[in-house]
């Protein structure tokens, strides 16, 4: 009886003490303690008032609601986040047999800057783009918001993966 209850304790253990690393459930590697995430400028061409905003509110949930990082506004915080909304685009990508657009694209494009202050080595700059696909019988104005909730939350998992998890 005592060796099963061992058999199962061991076990038990590893796994305990396996998960009190720097390594998160989504796999991040996190040294630091805390993450100044800025504001996203708004770049683009074609400026939506509410794009920076919800932009960034996405990135800044999605890191840290994974990584445990606390959110400081100092400009020596073990993470730094900043960028640029570069791109906010309408095409069409789909065409009926009578010429006319059946599908329509809204692309979004955010530029960010990304400083490990613990490891040089790990920041980058780099764009993230992003779409999602809306039918021509729809208007931009009635699909703007799903559109934006949908690209902004690929794009936050983009860059969470980038810097944290190394993907």
């Amino acid at each position: 009886m005592a060796f099963r209850a061992l058999l199962f304790f061991i076990p038990a253990l590893i796994l305990t003490l396996s998960g009190c690393g720097v390594y998160s459930f989504t796999g991040a590697s996190i040294d630091g303690k805390n993450i100044n995430i800025h504001t996203l400028d708004n770049k683009a061409r074609n400026v939506v008032p509410t794009l920076s905003p919800s932009l960034t509110s996405k990135i800044r949930s999605r890191i840290l609601s994974q990584t445990g990082l606390a959110p400081v506004n100092s400009e020596d915080a073990d993470y730094d986040i900043s960028g640029a909304i570069t791109a906010y685009n309408v095409t069409v990508t789909g065409v009926q047999n009578t010429q006319t657009a059946s599908t329509n694209r809204l692309t979004i494009a955010i530029q960010i800057k990304f400083q490990n202050r613990l490891d040089d080595k790990a920041g980058f700059t780099e764009t993230f783009s992003r779409f999602a696909d809306f039918p021509a019988t729809q208007t931009l104005q009635s699909a703007e918001a799903g559109l934006i909730e949908e690209i902004g939350d690929q794009l936050a998992n983009d860059i969470f993966n980038k810097a944290f998890v190394n993907w």
